[in-house]
C-alpha cells in the first residue's frame, strides 16, 4: 500500500504542479486571452487560459497545447502584455563611397512618409559601423500593433529600394579579394591567358586579379 501510494504521488506530481501554475496564471495574471506570446522561435496567440494547460494559436493556424508549468518556470516573451506598441528596426547597408547624410535623410524621409509609422516616438535613423563590403544603417521605428509589424517592414524595404534607385545608391554585395603570395609561373600564365580569351568573348566580364611575390 506504502509503494503504491508513493507511486501514485510521483504520477500526480506533474499535474499537481501543472495545477498550481495554472492558479499563479490566474492570480497574478502575467498572461491572458489575446496576448502575442514567443516560445523560442514560435509566435502565438493566447486562445484559452486552463488550470492545467494553456492553448496558443500560432499565426500558421496550429494550437499548441502548452503546459501551465513551462509557462511559470520557463522564459516567454509576452509582445503585448503592457502594450501592442513595438519598435521595428530596418538593418541596410550601401557601398562605400556614399554620402552618408544623404542616406540618413532618405532614411528618415521613407520612416515619415509611412502612414502605419508613429510621430512618438519619433523615427531615428543610425549609421552604425564600417562594415565588410558595406556601410551600415538602420532605422528605427514605432508602430502601434505588433502584429503589424512584418507588414510594415516589407513596406519600409520596398521603400527604401526605390529611393537608393532613384537616387543612384548602391546596395553591395559581399566581395572577397584574394591575395596569393606565392604561385607557380605556369600557373600565372595559364591565369592570364584565360584572362585574354574572356576578352573576346561579347558581353562577358572576367576579372582576374593575381599578386604573386616571390621569396627572398
Amino acid at each position: 500500500g506504502g509503494a503504491f501510494t508513493v507511486g501514485i504521488a510521483f504520477g500526480l506530481q506533474a499535474i499537481i504542479t501543472n495545477f498550481a501554475s495554472g492558479l499563479i496564471l490566474l492570480f497574478e495574471r502575467p498572461i491572458k486571452v489575446g496576448d502575442t506570446l514567443q516560445l523560442g522561435t514560435e509566435f502565438g496567440e493566447v486562445k484559452k487560459l486552463g488550470l492545467r494547460a494553456t492553448v496558443i494559436r500560432t499565426f500558421d493556424n496550429a494550437e499548441i497545447v502548452v503546459p501551465n508549468s513551462d509557462l511559470i518556470t520557463g522564459q516567454v516573451t509576452n509582445w503585448t502584455l503592457a502594450s501592442r506598441k513595438v519598435r521595428v528596426r530596418v538593418p541596410i547597408g550601401v557601398a562605400y563611397g556614399t554620402e552618408v547624410g544623404k542616406v540618413l535623410d532618405i532614411l528618415r524621409g521613407v520612416a515619415a512618409a509611412n502612414p502605419m509609422v508613429l510621430g512618438d516616438p519619433k523615427p531615428a535613423a543610425f549609421f552604425l559601423a564600417f562594415g565588410a563590403s558595406s556601410l551600415d544603417f538602420e532605422l528605427r521605428v514605432w508602430i502601434p500593433d505588433f502584429l503589424e509589424k512584418t507588414q510594415v517592414l516589407s513596406d519600409l524595404n520596398q521603400d527604401i529600394e526605390a529611393e537608393f534607385t532613384l537616387n543612384n545608391i548602391e546596395i553591395p554585395f559581399p566581395q572577397t579579394d584574394l591575395h596569393l603570395r606565392s604561385v607557380d609561373e605556369k600557373a600565372v600564365a595559364n591565369l592570364h591567358g584565360r584572362q585574354e580569351q574572356a576578352e573576346d568573348v561579347p558581353e562577358q566580364e572576367v576579372v582576374v586579379a593575381v599578386k604573386a611575390e616571390q621569396p627572398a
